[in-house]
């Protein structure tokens, strides 16, 4: 399949283009970048350096992809973007590559759409089939879970875990981790898991038994006057406490509590003496001095 490329194009020696990519007008495409088969760059739209665009992807006017980290701790160090097959930037979008400190990667997923005005920062991991809708803004380290969605003119904390299915609604400010399945509403404090997902339940086509055992510990959880602890331990000891979906509730609340999870990483930020990992893990590294996060 022959390749579509306007004359005014700047296109990097060292970058690598795949069959049938449709490349603008003005469209600049840096260094040690990979763009695969039938990728879309639309007019304006830049691919700054170290950057990996999957099959089928669709880069929209004025995006800026692949740029560098907008992080005190950034050194120049080689760092990458990976944006997986059928994904699409929105117009002015920007989305950051990653930091020594943080992984060395920033991570898009396959089939996401990120919306117009979207920023996506640094040692960002968004998994498969994810939503993110015009303007929000994400920081540093931030993890969203396969098919959650995030509506607009949502601000998200850095080292924040969105978990998968859920529903951030639009002008939210999320400064604490969100469990899967869930609907949240409120700006910081006031950011309160109000219910569960269900629309988006019955589009994932979640089994009828999984969301009524979902609902039954959502009560338990969070409308009856038990305490966390007394809440995960009747749970436990309850039938529905087997079921996947339900475990996985139970695995992101735990691990929220427990200070595995990435929100609780940032205890991290100033110990000179681990990389962190938007995974939600700390790797045991020598590093230089670190400077506050974005």
């Amino acid at each position: 399949m022959k390749n579509r490329i306007h004359p005014s194009a700047s296109i990097h020696p060292t970058a690598v283009l795949g069959e049938g990519v449709d490349i603008g007008p003005f469209v600049v495409i840096g260094p040690e970048v990979k763009i695969g088969d039938r990728a879309r760059l639309m007019p304006h739209s830049h691919i700054v350096t170290r950057t990996v665009l999957g099959n089928d992807c669709h880069i929209c006017t004025g995006a800026v992809v692949g740029g560098d980290p907008q992080d005190l701790k950034f050194r120049g160090e080689p760092t990458d973007l990976y944006i997986g097959d059928r994904t699409r930037i929105g117009e002015f979008a920007t989305v950051n590559r990653g930091t020594g400190v943080g992984g060395s990667k920033t991570k898009v997923g396959s089939d996401c759409m990120i919306m117009a005005y979207v920023h996506i920062a640094h040692d960002c991991i968004i998994g498969n089939n994810v939503v993110i809708t015009n303007s929000s803004q994400l920081a540093g380290h931030i993890h969203i879970e396969d098919q959650a969605w995030v509506s607009g003119s949502v601000l998200v904390h850095h080292f924040v875990t969105i978990g998968s299915m859920s529903f951030v609604a639009p002008c939210s400010g999320v400064a604490v981790d969100i469990p899967p399945y869930v609907i949240v509403e409120g700006f910081r404090d006031s950011c309160k898991v109000r219910t569960l997902n269900m629309e988006g339940l019955k589009r994932r086509q979640v089994p009828h038994e999984s969301i009524g055992n979902l609902k039954r510990a959502f009560k338990i959880l969070y409308r009856e006057k038990n305490t966390r602890d007394e809440a995960i331990a009747i749970l436990n000891d309850s039938p529905i406490g087997t079921d996947p979906y339900v475990k996985n509730l139970l695995d992101h609340i735990v691990a929220a509590r427990n200070g595995v999870q990435n929100r609780a990483l940032e205890r991290y930020r100033a110990d000179k003496s681990r990389t962190i990992s938007s995974s939600g893990s700390t790797v045991i590294v020598a590093k230089d001095e670190l400077a506050d996060d974005e």
